[in-house]
C-alpha cells in the first residue's frame, strides 16, 4: 500500500514562511497516510440496518482487584443492552477521527480473526483473550482506571441483501465488522434514600462504574472489516510500565498507523491557507474556496480523492507564483498528488466554512459563496484592511 510519511528534518528544506503550525499534528514524530485510507464506514446515505450479531462485555475492575469475565454473551433481546452496542458500533463506523492501518504480516491478532471466522475459534473465547491482554498491559499502569471490555460482532449495509445466517457474511454482500471497544469507568453521583431515627433521608452517593452514554465517543476502540481485513480505530498513548504505548495498534493489533480524514484533510486546508499568508493573500477566501472544490468534487463528481493541482487553481486563481509555492510545498512533505477524503467526511468537515474578524464578527457560510460573487464578495481596501458583502439576503434570524 503506498503511503506518505512526513519526518520533521524534511521541514527544514522549506524556506520563507513558518511550517510549524502547519504541520502541528507531524511534530510527535512520523506518522503515515495511507493513499487508500478509505473510511470502512461507507456513506450514511447507504447505512440503512445495522445487525449485532454476537456481543460481550468483560469487566476489568482494578479499584476492587476484581476483574469478572463473561462466559455468555450479552443478552441482546433486551433493547438496551441491543441500543447501547448498536449505538457505540454506529458512532464508531463514522467517526471521522478514525485513524486506519494495516495489519502487520506477523499479526498474531489478524491471525485469531481468519481462525474465528473460518470457524476455529469460538467468539466467547477470543474475547477472553482480548479482556485478558487488556487486564496485563493496564495492570502495568501506574494507576489503571477501571474498563470494561465490550467486544462486537456487527453487519451494516443494505436491509436488502442482509442475511440471518452470520457466517454467510464473511462472503456475502454486506459489511461485516469485528469491534474492540474500551469503556473507562468515570465516577458519577447518584441520590441516595436512607433511614433515620426520624424516617426517610435523602442523601448524595458516588458511583464510580458508570459507562459512556451511548451519545458519547468512546476514547478506545478498533474495527476491523472482517471481509478485507482493513482496520479502523481510535486509541490514546499510555505509559505502560513506563514506556508510552498505543495499546490498541502497536499492542492488540500489531497494525500501521495511518492518519485519519480529518488530519489529512487538515494537512491540506492549513498548507493551503500558510501559502496564502506567505504572499500577503486573503487566507480566508483561499481555503473557503479550496474547500467549496473538495465538497465539489465529493458531491458532484462523487470522487473520493482530492487532486491537489486542481484544488490550488481554485483556491490561488488569480495567482499561478502561488499554485507553484503550494504544489513545492507539498512535494517536499510528501503529500501525494491525490490525497484521499471519503465523500461522507469531505461533506462533513468542508460543507461550510467559518472566520473571525479582530473586530469580533464571526461568519459562517456554505464554503462554495466564496466563488459565487452573487452572495459574497471580500475587498482588499488600500488601507491594508478587508471588507465582506453579504448579498441578496432575504431575512436575517437572531440566532
Amino acid at each position: 500500500m503506498a503511503q506518505w510519511a512526513v519526518r520533521a528534518s524534511r521541514l527544514r528544506h522549506i524556506p520563507v514562511f513558518e511550517l510549524r503550525r502547519v504541520y502541528r499534528f507531524f511534530q510527535q514524530g512520523p506518522h503515515l497516510i495511507s493513499l487508500e485510507a478509505a473510511s470502512v464506514a461507507g456513506t450514511q446515505s447507504d447505512r440503512l440496518f445495522m445487525k449485532i450479531n454476537h456481543a460481550i462485555l468483560h469487566v476489568l475492575d482494578f479499584v476492587a482487584c476484581e476483574h469478572t469475565y463473561a462466559r455468555e454473551e450479552m443478552d441482546l433481546a433486551d433493547k438496551t443492552t441491543k441500543n447501547y452496542v448498536a449505538s457505540h458500533a454506529r458512532k464508531a463506523l463514522g467517526n471521522l477521527d478514525n485513524k486506519h492501518g494495516t495489519f502487520a504480516p506477523d499479526s498474531r491478532f489478524a491471525e485469531a480473526l481468519r481462525d474465528y471466522f473460518s470457524g476455529g475459534a469460538d467468539f466467547v473465547g477470543l474475547s477472553a483473550d482480548i479482556a485478558a491482554f487488556f487486564e496485563r498491559e493496564l495492570g502495568h499502569m501506574e494507576k489503571p482506571v477501571s474498563t470494561d471490555v465490550l467486544v462486537v460482532d456487527f453487519e451494516e449495509g443494505d436491509a436488502t441483501v442482509a442475511t440471518d445466517d452470520p457466517e454467510a457474511a464473511f462472503d456475502g454482500p454486506v459489511p461485516r465488522f469485528f469491534a474492540v471497544f474500551l469503556l473507562e469507568s468515570k465516577q458519577a453521583y447518584v441520590h441516595e434514600t436512607s433511614y433515620g431515627e426520624g424516617g426517610e433521608r435523602n442523601g448524595i452517593a458516588r458511583h464510580r462504574s458508570v459507562l459512556p452514554n451511548p451519545s458519547q465517543k468512546v476514547p478506545s476502540y478498533a474495527v476491523i472489516d472482517l471481509r478485507t481485513l482493513s482496520v479502523s480505530f481510535v486509541d490514546k498513548a499510555r505509559k505502560v510500565a513506563g514506556e508510552e504505548r498505543w495499546l490498541i495498534p502497536d499492542g492488540l493489533l500489531q497494525c500501521s498507523m495511518e492518519a485519519s480524514a480529518k488530519e489529512a484533510f487538515s494537512a491540506v486546508t492549513e498548507l493551503v491557507e500558510a501559502v496564502a499568508e506567505e504572499y500577503g493573500q486573503n487566507a480566508a477566501v483561499a481555503l473557503s474556496r479550496a474547500k467549496a472544490y473538495a465538497v465539489e468534487n465529493a458531491v458532484e463528481d462523487e470522487l473520493d480523492d482530492l487532486d491537489l493541482h486542481d484544488m490550488a487553481e481554485v483556491a490561488f486563481e488569480s495567482n499561478p507564483v502561488m499554485r507553484e509555492r503550494f504544489e513545492e510545498a507539498a512535494q517536499a512533505v510528501d503529500l501525494p498528488e491525490r490525497v484521499p477524503l471519503p465523500r461522507e467526511a469531505v461533506k462533513r468537515v468542508a460543507r461550510n466554512h467559518k472566520i473571525r474578524t479582530d473586530t469580533g464578527i464571526e461568519v459562517t457560510f456554505p464554503a462554495e459563496y466564496s466563488r459565487n460573487p452573487e452572495y459574497m464578495t471580500f475587498t482588499s481596501e488600500a488601507d491594508g484592511t478587508i471588507s465582506i458583502q453579504l448579498k441578496n439576503i432575504g431575512s436575517i434570524e437572531n440566532r
